[in-house]
C-alpha cells in the first residue's frame, strides 16, 4: 500500500487491523489486506488504490486460489500476491522448490483473480460510500532550487558516485554536500531541510540516467553481472558450524547451533503452527554500515530478513526422524552494501552443511533491482543490486532457491506496481544468478553436508520404549528422570508415543542412560534363587532382584533343587555359581542366543542369561521353568566351555567410570550404580 500514497504528501497515515475471530480456512492476513484497502479507498486520504490480496497454493501440481486449511497442509506453495487494477504491487512466498515457470504462472493467476474479482468489488463499495479526497500541501522539492543545485554540483556528484567502493563514494560526497549547504542555506533559509532532499534527488537522477540512458552501473558492472564472491566454512572451530559468504562489500557470517528437540521454539498465534525446530535470526549491527548507533533489540527489518532466510531454508531441512535436533542459525552482518538478507541465506546453507545437518540441497539467494522511466516499457532490470542501486532504484526483488526450484520470494517496490514482463524477467535473472552462485562458489567451498555433527555439538541417541512404561522412566513427579539428568548431564526428551531422545556431549554417559532406560522398562518377574544360603550371596540376590524389577519370591538350597522341589509358578530361577568366575563378555553369547550345548544337555529351548555382570564376583544364569537337573548341568557345562575365554569387561564398567561413579569391583556394584543413577 505504501508506494501508492502520493510521494509529496507528508501526512502520517496509520492503518490498524484488529483480528476479532479466525476461521482456519480463511487467512486473516489476506482479509486484513483487503479490509485495509477498502478502508483507505472509502476515506478522504489521497491514495492511488485500491489493491486486492490473495493467497495461492500448489496442490498436487495444480494452482489453487485461496486454499483452505486442508489444502494448505498439502500445498507445495504458500504465495501471497497483492495487485492493483493493472500491476502487481507485492509478492511474498515460501515454496518446496517450485520451478520458476510454475511460480510465475501462480503469481499471474493470483494477479488475474484480483483484477477480475476484488478490484471491482472494492470500487463498487467506494462508489457507494467513498469520501472525496482531501487536498494537501505538496512537499515536492522546489524546481528552481533543484535546478540551481544541479547546475552547481551535478558534475562533482557524477564524479563522486562513479566508484565501486562505498567508503570512497561517501568520502567524495561529504565535501560536496558541505559546499551546497554553504552556498544555498542563505539563499533558501526557510527551506534548508528541502536542500538535503534536493541533494538526494540529484544523486538519484544521476544514477537512474546512467542506467536508463547509458546502461552504466556505478561500479561498472554489466546489468546481469554479480559482484565478486567468496565463501568459507569452519572459521570458528569451537562452534557447531559456521559459514562466511561475501558478495562485494557485503559480508555475512552465520553460526549454526544444534540442540535437543526440546529446545524448539513454542509458538502461540492465530495459525495452526505450534512450534518450530528451526530458528533463523539475523543481526545488523550499526558498524556494518559505518555508524555508531547503540545495539538494541531487533527492528522490523531484522525480523523480516531473518524470517525470509528461515522460510528459504525450511524446505531442504531433514525431518525430525532423520535428524532429531533443534537447529538455530544466527546471521551476523559484518559489512553491508546491499542484499545482506540473501547473503545470510548463502552463509546459513554453508553453516548447516558444516555442522553436519543433512540438508537435501544447498540454497542460494540473490536480489534483482529495477529502474523505470516514463513509460511501462522503459525499464531496466539489475542483477545483484548494491546499496546505492537499492536506495535510488524502484524494486528489490529477492529470490532464494536450489538448482531445482524456488524456496522463497520477497518483493519490495517503490513504484505503483510491476508489469508482467518485469516479473518474468526478474524471475529469470534470479534463476541464472543463483545457479552461478551455487555452482561456482558455494559448492566449490562445501559440496555436501558433513557426515557427522562436529566435535563440540551434542550427540543424540534415540530409543523406543513402551508408552505404558513412560511413568516408570519419569518417576513420581519426575524424580527418576530428573535425577538421571542431574547426575549424567544429558538432556532427555520423551514423546507420548514412547520415542526417547538422549542428548549430550559424553557418549559413554549417554550409553549408560540408554541402558538404564531400557532396564527401567523391563517387566517385573517372580524369581526363585538357588543357593547355599551363605551371607555372601545376599547382595547378588538383591542385584538380580533389581535387574528384573521383580521380587525374590524364595531362596532354596541345592538339595531342595536336586529333589525337584522347585516353585513351578515362578518366572525365573537363579543360581549363583560356586566356581571361579569369568567376565560377562565371555558369556555374551549366552545372553543373545541359544547355546549349541542346549542340544547336548537335554534340549533347553530358551536363551541362557548370565547373572553376574562383573569379572571377579562369580557368575550365574537364569532359566524359565525348567527341571533343576537340566539347569545345573547346563550351567556347569557352560562354565567349563567359557571359563578360559577371557575378554573385555562389560562396557557398563566404562560407562560408570566415565560418569565419575566410584568403581570398587564389588558384587553389589551394579545395584549401587543403578541406584546412584536414579537417585535412590
Amino acid at each position: 500500500m505504501r508506494p501508492l500514497f502520493p510521494k509529496d504528501m507528508r501526512n502520517d497515515v496509520a492503518i490498524t487491523m484488529t483480528v476479532l475471530a479466525v476461521d482456519p480456512d480463511c487467512s486473516p492476513e489476506i482479509l486484513g489486506m483487503i479490509g485495509a484497502s477498502i478502508a483507505v479507498s472509502i476515506s478522504d486520504i489521497p491514495w492511488n488504490g485500491p489493491i486486492g490480496g490473495i493467497s495461492v497454493g500448489l496442490v498436487d501440481g495444480e494452482i489453487v486460489l485461496m486454499p483452505n486449511l486442508e489444502q494448505r497442509g498439502k500445498s507445495d506453495l504458500n504465495l501471497t500476491v497483492a495487485s492493483s487494477e493493472k500491476k502487481v504491487v507485492m509478492i511474498e512466498a515460501g515454496a518446496n522448490e517450485v520451478p520458476d515457470d510454475v511460480m510465475f504462472d501462480a503469481i499471474m493467476a493470483g494477479h488475474n483473480e484480483i483484477v477480475k474479482s476484488l478490484i471491482p468489488f472494492i470500487k463498487d463499495i467506494q462508489a457507494q460510500i467513498g469520501k472525496p479526497k482531501f487536498a494537501f500541501e505538496s512537499q515536492e522539492v522546489d524546481h528552481d532550487m533543484f535546478d540551481a543545485i544541479s547546475d552547481f554540483a551535478i558534475e562533482r556528484i557524477r564524479y563522486a558516485l562513479d566508484t565501486d567502493d562505498k567508503n570512497i563514494r561517501e568520502e567524495r560526497l561529504k565535501p560536496i554536500v558541505d559546499d551546497i549547504h554553504a552556498k544555498f542555506d542563505e539563499v533558501y533559509p526557510e527551506k534548508i531541510a528541502m536542500i538535503n532532499e534536493a541533494i538526494y534527488k540529484l544523486q538519484k537522477f544521476v544514477v537512474r540516467r546512467w542506467l536508463l540512458d547509458d546502461n552504466k552501473r556505478v561500479d561498472g558492472r554489466k546489468m546481469d553481472e554479480i559482484r565478486p564472491l567468496a565463501a568459507e566454512v569452519g572459521m570458528l572451530p569451537r562452534v557447531h558450524g559456521s559459514g562466511l559468504f561475501t558478495r562485494g562489500q557485503t559480508q555475512v557470517m552465520t553460526i549454526c547451533t544444534l540442540g535437543p528437540v526440546s529446545d524448539s521454539q513454542k509458538l502461540e498465534g492465530l495459525d495452526e503452527e505450534e512450534g518450530k525446530r528451526y530458528m533463523h535470526h539475523y543481526n545488523f549491527p550499526s558498524y556494518s554500515v559505518g555508524e555508531t548507533k547503540p545495539s538494541r533489540g531487533p527492528g522490523r527489518r531484522e525480523i523480516g530478513h531473518g524470517a525470509l532466510a528461515e522460510r528459504a531454508l525450511v524446505p531442504v531441512l531433514p525431518t525430525e526422524e532423520e535428524f532429531p535436533y533443534a537447529i538455530r542459525t544466527v546471521s551476523e552482518t559484518f559489512e553491508s552494501n546491499g542484499s545482506t538478507s540473501q547473503a545470510s541465506i548463502c552463509a546459513s546453507t554453508m553453516s548447516l552443511m558444516a555442522a553436519g545437518v543433512p540438508i537435501k540441497k544447498p540454497v542460494a539467494g540473490i536480489s534483482c533491482g529495477l529502474v523505470t522511466g516514463e513509460t511501462d516499457d522503459d525499464y531496466i532490470v539489475l542483477t545483484d543490486i548494491q546499496g546505492l542501486e537499492d536506495f535510488f532504484g524502484d524494486m528489490d526483488f529477492k529470490v532464494a532457491g536450489t538448482h531445482d526450484g524456488i524456496t522463497a520470494i520477497q518483493m519490495d517496490i517503490k513504484i505503483h506496481g510491476l508489469t508482467r514482463p518485469i516479473v518474468e524477467e526478474a524471475i529469470r535473472r534470479t534463476k541464472e544468478a543463483r545457479e552461478y552462485i551455487l555452482t561456482e562458489v558455494m559448492e566449490k567451498c562445501i559440496d555436501k553436508p558433513r557426515t557427522s555433527v562436529g566435535e563440540f555439538a551434542p550427540k543424540i541417541i534415540q530409543i523406543q520404549i513402551d508408552p505404558q512404561k513412560i511413568g516408570d522412566v519419569v518417576g513420581q513427579r519426575g524424580k527418576t528422570i530428573n535425577t538421571i539428568i542431574e547426575r549424567t548431564g544429558v538432556k532427555i526428551d520423551i514423546t507420548d508415543d514412547g520415542a526417547v531422545s538422549i542428548c549430550g556431549t559424553d557418549q559413554k554417559g549417554m550409553d549408560l542412560v540408554a541402558y538404564v532406560m531400557d532396564e527401567l522398562c523391563q517387566d517385573a518377574v517372580q524369581i526363585v534363587v538357588l543357593g547355599t544360603g551363605e551371607e555372601r550371596y545376599e547382595n547378588m540376590f538383591r542385584h538380580f532382584d533389581w535387574k528384573y524389577h521383580g521380587k525374590v519370591s524364595a531362596q532354596i538350597y541345592y538339595d531342595e533343587a536336586m529333589s525337584h522341589r522347585i516353585y513351578a509358578a515362578s518366572d525365573a530361577f537363579l543360581m549363583p555359581s560356586l566356581f571361579e568366575p569369568c567376565g560377562l563378555s565371555q558369556l555374551m553369547s549366552l545372553r543373545y542366543g541359544t547355546l549349541p550345548i542346549v542340544r547336548e544337555t537335554g534340549g533347553l529351548k530358551d536363551t541362557v542369561i548370565p547373572y553376574n555382570e562383573f569379572e571377579g564376583t562369580g557368575t550365574g544364569f537364569s532359566f524359565v521353568n525348567y527341571n533343576a537337573h537340566e539347569m545345573l548341568a547346563t550351567i556347569r557345562y557352560a562354565e567349563s566351555v567359557y571359563y578360559d575365554k577371557k575378554r573385555e569387561w562389560n562396557k557398563l564398567v566404562d560407562r560408570a567410570m566415565a560418569a565419575d561413579f566410584s568403581w570398587n569391583n564389588s558384587a553389589r556394584q551394579y545395584e549401587e550404580m543403578y541406584n546412584w543413577l536414579i537417585g535412590e
